[in-house]
């Protein structure tokens, strides 16, 4: 059964709406372990647009699952991944005006700068996944530059408007699991998922964890947070 990692970032940017102290993702991070999920993800953001240096290191501290920091491959950020020693750092593109993460990084075309960034994370005993479209040719790059996981960025499956584009992702992102899966990285994914669209991608036994965020708090708002995360964990077991 795939795990649940759940990111609090919309916590934490509820939290900024006011510039006030909550809702307090720390809090909510033990409410999240305590109902079941398998891992707390946070992004860090060059701008501290929500989660801060200050959350980060907290989290680190009384985590009793696994912390996954998602973060842009630059200098600033690095040093402080290399300091708080999170179980897994995701790489992921990053640009100051999206809203949210807008694509998988270009692996390939940018392997020497990647695979330093990723022999300092090794080096200090961190794991490292690499957030890539659906392509094939990014896989390759990726395992041969040592990564250890790959996250699928499930953007495309999850926007597509008709079914045959749907179906046409679906193949896609069994395709680029599967040749991972082989090739021996961990394969995880996230982007855009909820409790209808994850159903599909259930049966892609290679993936081996969904990183979700925006869906469950926005559930969270309805139902409370340890009971929207139970209701997606459910959702996993099930497939």
């Amino acid at each position: 059964m795939a795990r649940l990692g759940v990111n609090i970032d919309h916590i934490a940017t509820l939290r900024q709406a006011r510039g006030g102290a909550e809702p307090d993702p720390i809090a909510a991070a033990v409410l999240v372990e305590l109902a079941g999920a398998d891992g707390i993800v946070v992004h860090l953001r060059e701008d501290r647009r929500h989660i801060k240096d200050r959350d980060l290191h907290l989290l680190r501290e009384m985590l009793q699952t696994k912390l996954d920091l998602e973060m842009a491959p630059v200098e600033e950020i690095v040093k402080i991944a290399l300091d708080v020693k999170p179980h897994m750092v995701t790489l992921v593109p990053e640009r100051r005006e999206e809203l949210t993460t807008e694509g998988g990084l270009d692996v390939a075309g940018n392997r020497e700068a990647l695979r330093g960034t990723i022999n300092l994370l090794h080096d200090a005993g961190i794991a490292v996944s690499l957030f890539i479209d659906s392509d094939l040719d990014q896989v390759k790059a990726s395992h041969r530059i040592g990564a250890d996981y790959i996250e699928i960025h499930t953007g495309r499956y999850v926007n597509a408007k008709l079914l045959k584009e749907q179906d046409a992702e679906l193949e896609a992102i069994q395709q680029t699991a599967k040749m991972a899966y082989k090739v021996g990285m961990g394969v995880n994914a996230g982007h855009g998922l909820n409790y209808r669209n994850i159903k599909r991608l259930l049966p892609i036994h290679e993936i081996v964890e969904y990183n979700i965020g925006h869906s469950i708090i926005s559930r969270a708002v309805m139902v409370g947070l340890q009971q929207a995360v139970r209701e997606m964990k459910d959702l996993l077991n099930k497939g």
